[in-house]
């Protein structure tokens, strides 16, 4: 049986890792619903800040609209030279860490984790919202609600990201087609005519360029997720670099006919934010009207936006990991577990996401300040390490190319100082200093990384091994098959083996009971009874160990005998000398300490 499974086992894995591995079609649930369902929140956020200017300031939705769009297409072609540039993943993170200083990729790094976090936070909160403008019932309970859809999509997610892919896909295309339908339903014959917004600002002259560049840099939220099918070019099945380039084109055509449709929309039925129903639902329901099309495509709007966190959960993990390799973060984040998932980053982005939410109550509106900061940033830096990439390389239409990274870095950049200047005050001081506070723990975990690689004497060839005799201490409570068991490990491993056993001599004890028993069986192996005035067992044993250290020159290995129950229940209930021994010993490097478990 070993050796089948010996002989089966590395198919099985590889299997199990294609398994895992996404399609273009799975890559939109996968990695692209962030920037899909921005449509829910982007063009709401730019009609709120024109909402200040009155009525008079809404058309202004499609020109700003068309802007972002133009954006949209620039990055969309600069991440598509991402991923065949840089198919290894890491996006961002990947580009700067080959043509910056160290300092620019930890800074790309930072925005990207502020980013992600934010994405998972706005995404769910948006999908609250959706919800709560459906069934205004619930919205008493919207951080309950938040909460328990992070933890669903975070189990989710830790099963494996192509069962969580193939499991989105369907609520994806719902989500898709319905916005697609309400468009065109809506541009064709829509079933109702919608209230224009109320004129509550002031008049037209107070619609400025500062007001034009707010509702812009709002827009732009809708443009986050973009970049995370280039950090995770490694999730795509082979050829990777085709499938995921296939998939990028296809987040960028969509998402630009669903914006400018619903700005179309908005700008035809002079539509403006409600403080109880979202735009998008506004939309909704004067194209197909409040019957079972408006609830079932509510309910879509409501999952897919939940969902849409998924983008982060592709995207977090996988540039945790490169940190992580290149000694930037915990190498915990670089293991993989047995789903082929990066565990750690998963649950580091699910703790991330869910203090940010209860500390915002679940509020959309309070998380769009933070927004698209931390991604600008990050798309500045791409684009502008594409351009030093191009003229590197080289290779042909390189200066075409070279062009189009630039406008879009110069672009990019301009957009990033409009949002610092416009949301700085709103909220937006809380990225500006949560980016250098992560830089600095990057910083700070690289430089004990650093440390412990000189002190271990990493890739150098060490001295020769030192043989040295052992000595084994097992401590025994009484004579049993876990006695026997003990032992037996222990004269494997040397035949320098003593047995110890405390007493605590205020409980009137002696020992003598067990001496006599020991030597009727005699293993063996010398019983050495230590007596103490104190309830710790630990303390004579270590004090025992010490005087072995005067009078031996032998390594000393403790081993700790403890029976395993086959239920994770009763495990709790039996003795744990190990984690005790472990503790008093653990300033002593010369003394090994080790378990014998033996199971039940």
């Amino acid at each position: 049986m070993r050796v089948w499974r010996f002989l089966v086992g590395p198919s099985l894995r590889a299997r199990q890792i294609a398994k895992e591995r996404l399609t273009p079609l799975e890559g939109l649930p996968a990695l692209s619903l962030d920037a899909l369902t921005s449509v829910a929140y982007g063009p709401e956020a730019i009609l709120a800040v024109l909402a200040v200017g009155g009525a008079v300031a809404l058309p202004l939705v499609l020109p700003i609209t068309v802007a972002i769009v133009v954006l949209l297409a620039i990055l969309v072609f600069s991440y598509r030279q991402v991923i065949e540039a840089y198919p290894g993943g890491g996006g961002t993170y990947a580009v700067c860490r080959a043509n910056f200083p160290p300092g620019a990729a930890l800074l790309a790094a930072a925005a990207l984790v502020a980013d992600y976090t934010l994405t998972v936070a706005v995404s769910i909160a948006a999908g609250v919202a959706a919800l709560t403008s459906a069934f205004p019932a619930l919205t008493a309970a919207t951080v309950p609600l938040c909460l328990a859809i992070l933890a669903v999509i975070t189990l989710l997610n830790l099963r494996g990201l192509g069962d969580t892919a193939r499991a989105f896909l369907l609520p994806t295309m719902v989500f898709i087609l319905g916005v697609l339908a309400v468009i065109a339903i809506g541009l064709a014959h829509p079933l109702a005519h919608p209230e224009p917004f109320a004129a509550r600002g002031p008049p037209a002259e107070a619609v400025g360029t500062l007001l034009v560049l707010k509702a812009f840099s709002a827009g732009c939220s809708a443009l986050t997720g973009v970049e995370a099918i280039a950090n995770g070019v490694p999730l795509f099945k082979e050829p990777r670099v085709a499938r995921a380039r296939t998939t990028e084109l296809l987040l960028g055509a969509i998402l630009a006919v669903m914006l400018l449709g619903l700005a179309v929309l908005a700008h035809r039925w002079r539509l403006g934010p409600q403080g109880d129903e979202t735009v998008l639902s506004q939309i909704i329901a004067a194209s197909v009207g409040r019957g079972w099309a408006y609830y079932t495509l509510s309910l879509a709007v409501t999952v897919v936006l939940m969902i849409a966190a998924n983008t982060s959960f592709g995207g977090l993990p996988v540039l945790a990991s490169l940190l992580a390799r290149d000694n930037y973060l915990p190498h915990l984040f670089a293991l993989r577990d047995e789903r082929q998932v990066f565990a750690v980053g998963i649950w580091a982005l699910a703790l991330l996401a869910g203090t940010l939410l209860v500390a915002v109550r679940g509020q959309t509106l309070a998380l769009i300040p933070l927004y698209a900061i931390g991604v600008f940033t990050a798309f500045t830096l791409a684009q502008a390490g594409l351009v030093k990439h191009w003229l590197r390389t080289r290779p042909p239409p390189w200066r075409r190319r070279a062009l189009v990274n630039g406008i879009g870095a110069v672009t990019t950049a301009a957009a990033t100082v409009v949002f610092l200047v416009t949301k700085f005050t709103a909220g937006a001081w809380v990225v500006v200093l949560a980016i250098p506070a992560l830089i600095l723990l990057f910083v700070r975990i690289h430089r004990y990384y650093h440390r412990s690689a000189a002190l271990l004497e990493l890739n150098r060839i060490p001295a020769k091994p030192r043989v040295r005799p052992t000595i084994v201490v097992v401590p025994v409570a009484e004579l049993s098959r876990l006695t026997r068991h003990a032992l037996t490990e222990a004269l494997s491993i040397s035949s320098q083996v003593v047995a110890v056993h405390v007493v605590v001599d205020s409980t009137g004890a002696d020992g003598d009971d067990l001496r006599r028993q020991w030597a009727q069986w005699d293993p063996g192996v010398p019983l050495r009874v230590l007596h103490t005035e104190y309830a710790s067992v630990a303390h004579p044993i270590a004090r025992f160990i010490d005087e072995l250290h005067e009078h031996h020159d032998e390594q000393v290995v403790v081993l700790v005998p403890f029976a395993l129950p086959e239920r994770l229940r009763y495990r709790i209930l039996h003795n744990h000398l190990d984690v005790v021994l472990s503790a008093a010993l653990k300033h002593r490097p010369d003394v090994i300490v080790a378990t014998v478990p033996m199971r039940l």
